[in-house]
């Protein structure tokens, strides 16, 4: 079992990031989730973490490329693909799923609400 906690850091190139480089950015951001999260996951879950960093222009984090080749690797071998077309396939999912969540963040979400309790957030766990 894997947990792993997702984060967008907005554009490297903002202000705020202006004399850092995409890598120091996303290391800084990851940093932070494991500073606030590591722990508690290890010692109360017995799982290990992984913070998934990206931007919204499209670049990601060290740990969040590792595991994407990763899961293209065992999605490689689980279903016959060649590697290159799973990672294709894994990358070009996480470019709609950055998309449709910078354009909810943009104009709203405006489909049906979900019930209670069922929201979205940032905290999923992957039993591989």
């Amino acid at each position: 079992q894997a947990v792993v906690s997702t984060q967008s850091t907005g554009s490297p190139r903002i202000a705020s990031n202006a004399n850092q480089t995409a890598a120091k950015v996303y290391e800084k951001h990851e940093k932070e989730k494991k500073t606030s999260y590591l722990h508690r996951v290890i010692e109360v879950e017995k799982s290990s973490f992984t913070p998934l960093v990206m931007s919204t222009t499209g670049g990601i984090g060290r740990e969040f490329s590792k595991t994407l080749k990763q899961l293209a690797e065992r999605k490689a071998a689980k279903t016959g693909y060649k590697y290159d077309q799973c990672i294709r396939y894994l990358r070009l999912r996480l470019s709609f799923a950055v998309v449709r969540s910078v354009t909810v963040s943009i104009r709203g979400h405006r489909g049906r609400l979900r019930a209670e309790g069922s929201r979205d957030d940032t905290m999923y766990q992957i039993d591989l």
